[in-house]
């Protein structure tokens, strides 16, 4: 089984549900306002894996100034994006393949993405960012921290189960740094949920010139 082409499907089959269990991002708004601001007025901003356009929708709200380029590659989400953006633009792409397009940004937003890549994909993703960043560019990434040994297919309410990857701080750090990020942010969500195995983890991240 294609871990990346499930992951797809599924959110696809579920993008209304997704939507509706999703669409408020305010637990993370600290870090949201901090990429928003760093980033500047009138900045450009790759968001990839958009889902339904919440993330989106928040960084507009608060700055509509901005340039967003939504991806994601499942289309019911794409569609639920541009439903909630009437004027943003949106199109497929595999967030691999970040170094096919031909335009430069200030900013990259990788909201949660990042459990659906591997190491290797993680990785590679991250080094790519430096080819379409501008100077000074940004690298905002959250991801569900825990040992990446606990990686595997997890199953939802509705019983369709996709792999997800965790992460841990010190190895998104150490990647980032080799590729020339400084960190400047980092924080954790706890949850309260009883169920909940991992922590979410934000990092923001800055080109060095």
């Amino acid at each position: 089984m294609d871990k990346n082409k499930n992951a797809v499907a599924v959110f696809d089959k579920l993008a209304t549900l997704y939507q509706s269990r999703f669409m408020d991002v305010s637990l993370y708004a600290e870090t949201l306002d901090f990429f928003c601001d760093l980033a500047g007025k009138d900045a450009s901003i790759l968001e990839l894996a958009c889902g339904p356009g919440n993330i989106t929708k928040y960084l507009l709200d608060r700055n509509p100034q901005l340039k967003i380029l939504g991806t994601d590659l499942a289309p019911n989400m794409l569609a639920l994006a541009k439903n909630n953006n009437p004027k943003g633009v949106f199109e497929v792409l595999d967030c691999r393949d970040i170094v096919l397009l031909e335009q430069q940004f200030d900013a990259i937003m990788c909201g949660f993405c990042l459990p659906y890549l591997s190491k290797i994909e993680t990785t590679k993703l991250i080094a790519d960012a430096t080819q379409i960043l501008n100077q000074n560019g940004l690298l905002y990434l959250s991801t569900m921290e825990d040992d990446y040994e606990k990686s595997g297919f997890k199953k939802g309410s509705t019983g369709d189960a996709v792999f997800q990857h965790f992460y841990t701080l010190d190895f998104l750090v150490s990647i980032l740094e080799i590729n020339h990020f400084e960190i400047i942010k980092a924080k954790r969500f706890f949850s309260t949920s009883e169920n909940a195995t991992a922590t979410d983890l934000v990092v923001i991240a800055k080109l060095r010139s």
